[in-house]
């Protein structure tokens, strides 16, 4: 079986967030089933730095706004012997960000990613590839199925959709449609309240539809962005799931990761405390072991629940904990814990920027993550944070519930602390549970921690249900419901 990954993300050579750490993580643990899993993405700027690149050929794509002579690129990726396509052409791709720069968006986002979409369905060809499946994320390649239902020619390649975050649709003026070079009835079956909707499209035209944790595939038929509707109508048709994302441990495990200045592991956990004492050194924090260092590592938005953080912090900092966060992303909230680390010095630190380095390092010396989640498709962070000793305090959303059970001090059971309305006091409370454990039972808490981490958050039973997938699409199993009833 053959199947080819299409996305706008794929780490190293370019991430935004965890859809970049997922496609490549995938791709490889279903080579390791034996699937011939490849990945096509843009070339963005820098990516010949990251890999060594040959050519494989060009293509010439027409869309609305004429011909666009596009390289095809190919490299491997460095964690395993997963072939990755780069679409390079510079006009789209050759730029400083790979959605936008400054917290916006490009203009042209339309066109990029219609490209994208288009080239997926030559691409194979071009390189010799011909791929059972086609697996593509969120809207930056939602019309890939599109292009194969009003295209004009043969494609014989089913698609899956996976649905990373429905917050993010491709919304797009109407009058911009003719930049896709669709007939008129595909434009017709694109438009969703009076927009272009291109994730509605790839939601309509998929042959199968999953997103990333069965919650999160429950919730959004309740609360799904205005696209309600056509996901209960696809799950009432047996064709909506929800595959929980994994962990992949050869770039996040506390015992051989290269970003942080001590390793550790479950059977040997005391280097936390040497990355705890070396982070409070870097950032400016008071050199206090005992005193719960309390970590955040995201984007600044609405949805991971900054709102809850900033009506809550004086209170947040009076249970005498450490705070240190790093991201970026709405000014507001990138000024507010400016202000706040400058009101509280030796006690918070605010990283505003995208570190890779950074977010290992934090997730190391954290004894607590805090994950006040809006709403949370799957999350990566709760389980890094299980993986690395820094137990989570989260609310129960999407895949936050799907991975956190509350600490149970009768039969010394959970992984975590959980809440479940959006308050700030209920945020609060779970919070104050784990400072006080953390303060009053060094022992039950030391179990806590060493039962998360001992957890196996792995991409190989992740990879067998997205194995499942694809073989319902190519007629080789035969289900009658989906997870997402689960």
């Amino acid at each position: 079986m053959k199947v080819l990954f299409v996305a706008a993300e794929c780490a190293p050579f370019a991430k935004v967030g965890g859809l970049g750490d997922v496609v490549p993580a995938l791709a490889r643990a279903l080579r390791d089933m034996g699937i011939e899993a490849a990945i096509l993405i843009p070339g963005y700027r820098g990516v010949e730095k990251k890999t060594d690149l040959a050519e494989r050929g060009e293509l010439t794509l027409t869309l609305g706004g004429g011909p666009a002579r596009c390289r095809i690129l190919e490299g491997a990726h460095p964690k395993g012997a997963v072939p990755v396509y780069f679409l390079d052409y510079p006009p789209y791709f050759d730029r400083p960000g790979i959605y936008g720069e400054r917290g916006g968006e490009y203009p042209d986002s339309l066109e990029r990613f219609a490209l994208l979409s288009r080239a997926a369905l030559e691409v194979p060809g071009a390189v010799g590839f011909s791929p059972d499946i086609l697996h593509v994320h969120d809207w930056h390649a939602s019309l890939v199925p599109v292009y194969a239902r009003f295209g004009g020619f043969p494609v014989k390649s089913k698609v899956l959709l996976t649905i990373h975050n429905l917050a993010y649709q491709g919304v797009f003026p109407l009058e911009r449609a003719a930049a896709l070079g669709l007939p008129p009835e595909a434009i017709e079956a694109l438009t969703y309240r009076g927009r272009l909707n291109l994730l509605y499209g790839g939601i309509k035209f998929a042959d199968l539809v999953n997103t990333v944790s069965p919650t999160y595939a429950r919730e959004i038929q309740e609360e799904g962005e205005s696209l309600e509707e056509i996901l209960r109508e696809r799950d009432a048709k047996g064709e909506l799931f929800g595959i929980l994302n994994g962990v992949d441990y050869e770039v996040w495990d506390p015992a051989t990761d290269p970003l942080i200045w001590a390793n550790y592991s479950a059977d040997d956990p005391l280097g936390k405390a040497a990355n705890k004492a070396r982070l409070q050194e870097e950032v400016g924090l008071d050199p206090e072991p005992d005193v719960p260092l309390v970590g955040m590592i995201s984007r600044l938005v609405e949805q991971k629940g900054f709102d809850l953080v900033m009506e809550a912090f004086e209170r947040m900092m009076s249970l005498g904990i450490q705070f240190v966060l790093l991201g970026t992303g709405d000014r507001k909230y990138e000024e507010f814990f400016r202000q706040a680390a400058a009101r509280y010095p030796g006690r918070a630190a605010a990283l505003i920027t995208f570190s890779e380095e950074w977010a290992h390092r934090i997730e190391a010396a954290s004894d607590i993550f805090l994950m006040p989640s809006k709403f949370e498709p799957c999350g990566l962070n709760q389980m890094y944070s299980l993986r690395y000793g820094a137990v989570p305090v989260v609310r129960a959303t999407g895949g936050l519930a799907d991975t956190v059970r509350e600490y149970d001090p009768d039969s010394d059971s959970g992984n975590g602390f959980v809440f479940g309305g959006y308050r700030a006091e209920e945020m609060l409370s779970a919070l104050r549970r784990a400072v006080e454990l953390y303060r009053g039972d060094k022992a039950a808490w030391m179990r806590l921690m060493l039962r998360g981490m001992r957890e196996d958050r792995s991409w190989a039973s992740s990879a067998r249900e997205y194995l499942g997938l694809y073989r319902k699409l190519l007629g080789t199993v035969r289900e009658t419901r989906g997870p997402a009833r689960r």
